[in-house]
Parts: structure tokens; sequence; C-alpha cells
């Protein structure tokens, strides 16, 4: 299935979680929040969360900063 991750397209298999899309992509340690059709999505729905074809994807990470 296609899916919108962070402004680009991507394939996974069908049926996918959220939880699955995060591994599969390697960045488990790095996503602090997720968002799918602009709907923010709670860390403890990850595991049960299942994408559909062309469901839009934003994986946030939270980066300190400042002077």
């Amino acid at each position: 299935m296609n899916l919108i991750v962070n402004g680009e397209e991507k394939n996974f298999k069908k049926n996918s979680t959220l939880k699955e899309i995060i591994h599969e992509l390697k960045i488990e340690e790095k996503v602090m929040a997720a968002a799918v059709n602009m709907e923010i999505v709670k860390k403890d729905e990850w595991n049960n969360f299942i994408l559909k074809e062309n469901d839009k994807l934003e994986l946030l990470q939270f980066v300190g900063g400042g002077w």
C-alpha cells in the first residue's frame, strides 16, 4: 500500500500498523508523535492503528535547541 510519509510517497505491506511502519523505517527511537491525515494518534494506540492506502503520515521528533 502507498503512504505519504513526511511528504514522501512510500510503499508498505497492506494492513500495516503505525508501530510496524515506524519499525520498518528504523526510527523507533526518534519518533515522539505521529499524525495520520492531520489527526494525532496517541502513542499507546500505535500497536493497533492500521493504516489505509494513501494515508498521509507525519512522524515528528522533538529537537532541543536554543542559544
